[in-house]
């Protein structure tokens, strides 16, 4: 059990039933009464984030997970298949628990396998990922009076404004 004073980012908790990881916490000492916890979190398994108010003191369920490397296969339609690199298992994830990441999957990436009980629950990739672009609009000449954006294409088909 952890209370709401051990609480920081990061920490993994069972909240009404729900795998949670914390986002953001702050304590607030109310004029009268008890002090309370504001939390923002993120539900692992459905990757929605919400807000929620508790009274300091209160205990929650600590849920450890397990960590694992694994490398990136290929993806078929809304799979995407990844390889165990301890046990060549095979690891299948859908586009739903990969989040934002599917964006930045290159053949052969390298990325940490977040599991509980032995069930995959995401992946987190490495914080940076060299990719190469494959399409952006031609620049002009002059064209830069309010900053030097446009948008790029990747080689996953991810398109971002980046500084050039």
């Amino acid at each position: 059990m952890i209370s709401t004073g051990d609480l920081k980012k990061g920490v993994t908790i069972e909240f009404e039933g729900q795998m949670c990881s914390v986002l953001d916490w702050q304590h607030v000492k109310m004029g009268r009464g008890g002090a309370i916890v504001r939390m923002k979190l993120r539900n692992l398994r459905t990757g929605s984030t919400f807000d929620r108010t508790c009274d300091a003191g209160e205990k929650f369920k600590r849920v450890y997970l397990d960590r694992s490397t694994v490398t990136y296969q290929y993806q078929d339609d809304d799979q995407y298949h990844f390889m165990d690199t301890s046990t060549y298992d095979d690891v299948v994830l859908t586009a739903q628990q990969l989040g934002d990441a599917k964006n930045f999957l290159i053949d052969n990436l390298e990325l940490d396998l977040i599991t509980y009980e032995e069930e995959p629950i995401s992946v987190e990739p490495p914080e940076k990922v060299v990719m190469q672009v494959t399409y952006t609009e031609p620049g002009f000449k002059g064209d830069t009076a309010t900053g030097g954006t446009k948008p790029a294409t990747t080689e996953t088909g991810f398109v971002f404004s980046p500084l050039f």
